[in-house]
C-alpha cells in the first residue's frame, strides 16, 4: 500500500481520503483551514499533518482536491512544498484548475511526477467508487497512480500529454452546467404549468432525456435541504474557465454565454452559495 498525503479536505476531498484509508493506504491530510482536517483526524488511518512540508515529506503519491487554480498553484508550487517532496513521489491534481495552472505545475514541479487529472463525478461518486478521472501526463506515472485512485474511481482514463484532461473536463463540464440550466428552465416552465415538480421530474426521469445526470440530481431539484453538492459559485468559477477556453480555441458558443449570464445573474441574486439545482428557484423568481 502507499502512503498518500491529500491536500484539501472540503467534500470531495474528505470523500476521497476516506475510500483511501478504507482500502487500506497510509492517509495524511493537509488543508488551509486547519479545522477541515481535523474533522477527519478520529478516522481510521488518516492522519493529519502539522504543516506543509510535514504532509508530503514521506508521500508517494501526492493529490491535490483544491476548489481553485489559484489555490491549487498557491499550495503545489509553495517552496516549502517543492522542496520537502520526495524524489520519486507523484503529484496529482484532481481539481477544475484550469489549462494554465496544469501547465505551470507541469514546468515546476518534478519532470514526468505531474498529472493533471480532473474528475467527473460528485460526493456519492467517490462514496460508491464510481468517480471517472481524467488523467493527463507520462503514461508510466499515470499506471503506478491508478491502483490508489481505484478506492474511488471506477476508471482511470489517459485523454493526453498535461493539459488534456484540464480540456477534457471542461469539455464535460460545458455539458453538464448546459444541461442543469435546461432542467432547471425545464422544471420551472412545467411547473409554471400547474405540473406538480415531482411529476414533471418522473416524466423526465423516463424520457429520452434521462442522462445520468438528471436522474441523480432528482432529489436536489425537488428537496431544497438536499446537501449542497456543488454550488453556484463554483459552477461559476467553472463557466470562466470554460469561456476562456472557447475564446482561445476561437470557438463561437453561444449556449455557454447564455448559460454563463444565467448562472452569473443567480450568483449576483445571492444564490452563489446554494446548490446548482437551485437554479430552477431562481428561474421561478424571475
Amino acid at each position: 500500500m502507499n502512503s498518500i498525503t491529500l491536500m484539501g479536505t472540503g467534500r470531495m476531498g474528505s470523500a476521497m481520503a476516506c475510500r483511501l484509508a478504507a482500502a487500506g493506504h497510509e492517509v495524511t491530510v493537509w488543508n488551509r483551514s486547519p479545522a477541515r482536517a481535523n474533522e477527519l483526524a478520529t478516522t481510521s488511518g488518516i492522519s493529519v499533518a502539522p504543516s506543509l512540508a510535514a504532509a508530503v515529506s514521506s508521500a508517494d503519491i501526492v493529490l491535490s482536491a483544491l476548489a481553485s487554480g489559484a489555490a491549487t498553484e498557491t499550495v503545489l508550487l509553495d517552496p516549502h512544498f517543492i522542496s520537502a517532496l520526495p524524489q520519486h513521489a507523484i503529484v496529482c491534481d484532481m481539481g477544475t484548475s484550469g489549462l494554465s495552472t496544469a501547465l505551470k505545475l507541469a514546468e515546476q514541479l518534478p519532470p514526468r511526477r505531474f498529472i493533471d487529472s480532473p474528475v467527473s463525478g460528485s460526493v456519492p461518486a467517490v462514496e460508491s467508487g464510481q468517480l471517472l478521472v481524467m488523467a493527463s501526463g507520462d503514461p508510466d506515472a499515470i499506471a503506478l497512480v491508478e491502483p490508489a485512485m481505484s478506492a474511488f474511481a471506477k476508471r482511470v482514463i489517459r485523454v493526453g500529454d498535461v493539459g488534456a484532461g484540464q480540456s477534457m473536463k471542461l469539455s464535460v463540464n460545458l455539458i453538464v452546467h448546459s444541461l442543469n440550466s435546461a432542467v432547471a428552465e425545464a422544471l420551472a416552465l412545467a411547473i409554471r404549468s400547474g405540473i406538480s415538480p415531482s411529476e414533471a421530474y418522473e416524466v423526465f426521469a423516463n424520457s429520452s432525456v434521462a442522462a445520468p445526470y438528471v436522474l441523480y440530481k432528482r432529489e436536489a431539484f425537488l428537496d431544497a435541504s438536499a446537501p449542497v453538492a456543488m454550488s453556484l459559485d463554483l459552477v461559476k468559477k467553472d463557466l470562466g474557465l470554460i469561456c476562456a477556453a472557447a475564446d482561445e480555441a476561437q470557438l463561437s458558443t453561444p449556449v455557454l454565454g447564455g448559460v454563463r449570464d444565467e448562472v452569473t445573474a443567480a450568483c449576483e441574486a445571492g444564490r452563489g452559495s446554494a446548490d446548482m439545482s437551485d437554479l430552477v428557484h431562481f428561474v421561478l423568481s424571475g
